[in-house]
């Protein structure tokens, strides 16, 4: 078989979620075998959509989805199954084939290496951190050495030698890739095309060259199309003048008049449609619950994994208003535990000051009810609901009006992501629990959440693997709990 061989071909593909919800439109594209693509597009845009449709999860509701005969696909989820919980690491990848696989372990280490993560064979998956399961779904994947591999979102929870790790395996891996990915340094080292899911026209641009070289792409042609257009519109307005002045002389200058406005309203749809950019959310304030004065939060001890064996050690931490700690450590050191119990005020070395509002952001996003529609989740922190306020707020972080009574479990990740700020932001909250919350995120969107963390006035804890992130957060004090 070619190199160069298509095996995956979208042709006129059409796909809605529910009653008129269209996501694609008439989609073409084709994937031919050993490309290393990203899949780019704004948050709901049907990223993930495009994988389902791929894997046959779903049906598209018009044209072809075509997949050549014998081609194998992987993918890899974003978050772990419930019914996979009580397995252990070695039956979840038996799972991952068909068919039984004889002497898997070596396998399993080999592709545990890739994403470096090691972990006893007979460990049960619930008992994995977010991040090791995060590193399990991918190696996953990467077990089967399937002919495709879909990423959605690899690099969340990976610290930064787990990227590095990944990123030099698909480097030399030499089949098909297709990354979602908001991480563009990422994506930058190994892929070779973009589709690009375009939000407003429910279409698919496919490009050559990595993100840097689409964008820079995107950037010429949208200038020239407005260059075009308003070259266009003084060709318009010239003859629309032109038509009124001849309008005015009567007689056979009328129909010179007619003529000139026919012309004017052809040009008027030789008008090129400008490629619009991705909307951005708007800038914005977490508030901080009223009348914080003194210590929020206290905390002396902190409970660390070692060696999959719990250790309490001392720590003297103290955080008033506007103070903010920097929580880290490797994947499966407790991170993830230590902010649950804080936030659910069930950590035994730690005290949060009576009626401190707590707002927590959940990697997982197990803070919201999924069955609730968007708008009971955001009015339910509010002392006195008001519609206005609350579509007003929605509006800011592009939950529209089809968003807003849309079951929370329907939404994208990063559409989920969106929700749980501004449900942060409407509850005004005096501590501020945070795990890693730019994943799933636009990265279009994640200077403008920094730029909201670093000026608000509570308490905060913060765990994130993104340095570039928490650069543009003021931090007053870091514990790393993989040095205790």
């Amino acid at each position: 078989m070619s190199a160069q061989e298509a095996i995956i071909r979208f042709d006129e593909v059409s796909f809605e979620h529910g009653h008129n919800k269209p996501i694609l439109k008439e989609v073409d594209f084709v994937v031919r075998r050993g490309m290393k693509l990203a899949l780019m597009g704004q948050n709901g845009a049907g990223k993930s959509t495009i994988f389902s449709l791929i894997i046959g999860e779903n049906k598209p509701a018009g044209g072809v989805v075509n997949i050549v005969k014998g081609v194998t696909i992987a993918k890899a989820h974003q978050v772990m199954a419930k019914e996979n919980m009580d397995h252990t690491i070695r039956e979840f990848f038996q799972m991952c084939f068909k068919e039984p696989v004889y002497d898997i372990d070596p396998r399993i280490d080999d592709v545990l290496d890739v994403v470096n993560f090691s972990v006893p064979h007979d460990k049960k998956v619930r008992d994995l951190s977010g991040g090791q399961q995060a590193r399990l779904l991918l190696a996953g994947a990467l077990i089967q050495k399937a002919d495709v591999i879909l990423l959605d979102e690899p690099t969340n929870n990976l610290d930064k030698e787990g990227v590095e790790h990944l990123t030099k395996f698909l480097e030399k891996y030499d089949k098909t890739v297709i990354v979602i990915s908001h991480d563009s340094d990422f994506l930058n080292a190994f892929t070779r095309g973009v589709l690009y899911v375009d939000v407003f026209t429910q279409k698919i641009e496919q490009y050559v060259g990595d993100y840097k070289d689409v964008l820079r792409e995107i950037t010429i042609r949208v200038e020239k199309e407005r260059r075009k257009n308003a070259q266009m519109e003084k060709h318009i307005q010239e003859k629309k003048d032109k038509a009124n002045f001849f309008a005015n002389k009567g007689g056979r200058m009328r129909i010179l008049a007619k003529r000139m406005r026919e012309s004017a309203a052809e040009a008027e749809e030789n008008k090129v449609e400008v490629r619009r950019e991705d909307n951005v959310i708007r800038p914005f304030v977490i508030p901080t619950q009223d009348g914080l004065m003194g210590e929020v939060i206290t905390i002396t001890s902190v409970t660390i994994i070692r060696g999959d064996k719990p250790q309490q050690k001392k720590v003297d931490i103290s955080l008033r208003k506007k103070q903010r700690l920097l929580l880290s450590g490797p994947n499966g050191v407790g991170k993830t535990t230590l902010l649950e119990a804080l936030a659910s005020g069930v950590a035994s070395g730690a005290r949060i000051v009576a009626g401190v509002r707590v707002g927590y952001y959940r990697q997982d996003f197990s803070t919201l009810d999924f069955d609730k529609t968007v708008y009971d989740t955001l009015a339910e922190v509010l002392e006195k609901e008001v519609e206005q306020d609350i579509r007003s707020a929605a509006a800011g972080f592009l939950l529209d009006g089809k968003v807003m009574f849309s079951k929370v479990g329907s939404l994208s990740e990063g559409q989920k992501g969106l929700v749980a700020f501004c449900r942060l932001m409407l509850q005004k909250p005096g501590l501020l629990i945070l795990d890693e919350p730019t994943n799933h995120i636009n990265f279009r969107h994640v200077p403008i959440i920094a730029q909201a963390l670093d000026r608000y006035e509570g308490a905060m804890i913060l765990v994130s693997h993104v340095p570039e992130f928490v650069k543009k957060v003021r931090i007053d004090e870091m514990l790393d709990l993989g040095k205790m």
